[in-house]
C-alpha cells in the first residue's frame, strides 16, 4: 500500500558507495537533510573487493567492506538519513519537485535527485568465476593488478578497455594471456598496436574460458579454443574480466539523457543532467576512470552543484 502522504525531501540520494555516500556527507553539511537509499548492493562493489590499496589516506590499506562502513558512519555522522531500500520507479519533471517510489510502496517528493547508482561489471557466468572472486577473480585491472605484480595473470576481453588493463598489466606482471573470443579485436587499431607489440602480451584467439582452478585462491585458468575443441590449462595468479559493465540506469531511461551504453550524460565539468534539479555522480556517468576516489570526487561536486542550484532557485529547505 502506498503511503496516503508522499514523504517530502530537499535532497534524495540514490544509490550508496563512494560517490553516494560522499553526496550525503556534503549535502548533510549543507544542512540539506539528505534522504539516501543504499540498494540492492549497500556501499556497491566495493563490497565484494579485498584489499583497497589505492585509495588516498589509507597507507597501509583498507578492506573494501570496512571502506564503505567508515564513508557510511561518516555520513550518519553528519545527519544523513541513510536507509535500505529499493528505488522502483521515477516521474522526473523539469526543475522539479522530482517524484519517486521506493520499493513501489513508499512515495518521495524531493526538491533535487542525486543519482548514483553505479555500473556492475559483465562476469562470464561460470560458478568459479564468483567462488574465486576477490581471491584472484577481478573486473579492474588498475584495482586489483598491484596483487599480481611479477605474477602470471590473464585477462578476457576483446574491446579498447580490455586492451588497455592488458597493457597496464603488462607493466608490473610476468606474463599477461589475453582471452579472446573471436579471431579479431573490437578495439580501435591503435589500441591492437600496443597490444601486439607488447612482448610479455600473449594473445589467444578463439579462445574461451572453461573453468578457473584453485581452491581459495586462482591456480590456472582452463581454457577451450571454439575452432578446434582443444582445451589447455594456463597457470596463472590473477583472473581479470574486462568484457564491459552496465550501467545501473534503466529506470531513469524515459527522463534522462543517456548515450547508447546507459552511461547518464552530464554537462561537462558538472552533475547536471538535462532535467533541472536531477544529478548525478559517480560510474552511472563515469565509463572511463571507474575508480572510488573519482567516483568519491563526483559526490562532492553533485552536492554542491544541488546545493547551489537550491540556493539559485530561493528554495526553503524541507523542514525548516
Amino acid at each position: 500500500m502506498t503511503n496516503p502522504t508522499p514523504e517530502k525531501v530537499e535532497c534524495l540520494i540514490i544509490g550508496s558507495g563512494p560517490a553516494g555516500y560522499t553526496a550525503a556527507i556534503y549535502a548533510a553539511r549543507a544542512d540539506m537533510k539528505p534522504v539516501l537509499y543504499e540498494g540492492l548492493q549497500p556501499g556497491g562493489q566495493l563490497t565484494i573487493t579485498t584489499e583497497v590499496e589505492n585509495y588516498p589516506g589509507y597507507p597501509d590499506g583498507v578492506m573494501g567492506p570496512e571502506m564503505m562502513d567508515l564513508f557510511k558512519k561518516q555520513a550518519v555522522r553528519l545527519g544523513a538519513d541513510v536507509r535500505f531500500g529499493m528505488v522502483t520507479s521515477v516521474e522526473f519533471t523539469n526543475g522539479g519537485p522530482q517524484k519517486v517510489m521506493v520499493d513501489g510502496t513508499h512515495e518521495i517528493i524531493a526538491d533535487t535527485v542525486i543519482i548514483s547508482t553505479g555500473a556492475s561489471a559483465k562476469w562470464l557466468g561460470i560458478p568459479s568465476e564468483q567462488r574465486l572472486n576477490g581471491s584472484g577473480v577481478s573486473a579492474c585491472a588498475v584495482c586489483d593488478g598491484f596483487f599480481y605484480r611479477n605474477s602470471d595473470v590473464a585477462i578476457v576481453g576483446a574491446g579498447d578497455t580490455a586492451c588497455e588493463e592488458a597493457s597496464y598489466l603488462a607493466k608490473i606482471c610476468s606474463k599477461v594471456y589475453m582471452l579472446v573470443r573471436k579471431d579479431e579485436f573490437r578495439a580501435s587499431k591503435a589500441m591492437q598496436h600496443r597490444v601486439m607489440n607488447t612482448p610479455n602480451i600473449e594473445v589467444l584467439f578463439n579462445t574461451e574460458t572453461d573453468e578457473i582452478l584453485g581452491e581459495n585462491t586462482v591456480e590456472a585458468v582452463r581454457v577451450k579454443n571454439n575452432q578446434s575443441g582443444e582445451t589447455r590449462e594456463i597457470p596463472i595468479k590473477g583472473f581479470f574480466v574486462a568484457i564491459g559493465h552496465t550501467p545501473n540506469t534503466s529506470i531513469f531511461k524515459p527522463y534522462i539523457h543517456m548515450d547508447e551504453q546507459g552511461y547518464i550524460l552530464t554537462k561537462p565539468g558538472t552533475s547536471y543532467t538535462n532535467v533541472e534539479g536531477v544529478f548525478c555522480a559517480g560510474d552511472a556517468q563515469d565509463k572511463v576512470y571507474r575508480q572510488a576516489v573519482t567516483a568519491a570526487g563526483s559526490g562532492c561536486m553533485a552536492a554542491l552543484d544541488a546545493e547551489r542550484w537550491l540556493a539559485a532557485r530561493g528554495e526553503v529547505i524541507a523542514g525548516a
